[in-house]
């Protein structure tokens, strides 16, 4: 189980430096409110940029060209992976900086409920202490040591 609070996370034995989102930790996420969502989280896939990263686990999926996450409360798709073209509000998942050149995906909002959040996502922060758009974000050293033994299935706890 992976433990976070705002003041870091524990891991197999290790403790971790890691930022949340920009409204905090909540029990009533809501769709563009920056916040965290506060409970027990399954960790239900693991994404990755073979052009970027190597000795990820056999698990893992490559993220393409096109693959995107879908955001928009009117997609039948909301908060499920997506392809571009896609006409409606997504994120792209191949983004030029490195910020989700890896992602444990947890299962927040599936099966999706509309306006209750997307895209709860564990990856790598900006830089320390930099808020996210709600995900939880580590150093990509930290993210690597922790996906190199993270099973699937295993809880991400925000407290």
């Amino acid at each position: 189980m992976i433990r976070v609070t705002p003041t870091g996370a524990t891991f197999a034995g290790r403790r971790f430096a890691c930022t949340l989102g920009r409204g905090g930790v909540t029990d009533r996420k809501r769709e563009g409110d920056m916040a965290t969502p506060r409970g027990d989280h399954r960790i239900v896939g693991m994404l990755y940029r073979p052009d970027r990263l190597v000795g990820v686990p056999d698990w893992a999926q490559p993220i393409g060209l096109r693959d995107l996450w879908s955001d928009d409360v009117n997609d039948a798709g909301y908060n499920l992976p997506a392809r571009a073209p896609h006409p409606f509000s997504h994120e792209a998942l191949r983004r030029p900086d490195p910020l989700y050149d890896l992602v444990l995906v947890t299962d927040w909002n599936m099966p999706a409920v509309p306006g209750r959040g997307s895209a709860i996502f564990v990856h790598t922060w900006r830089r320390p202490a930099y808020p996210t758009a709600g995900c939880v974000a580590f150093a990509q050293p930290d993210l690597l040591w922790i996906a190199r033994r993270i099973r699937w299935g295993e809880v991400l706890r925000v407290q």
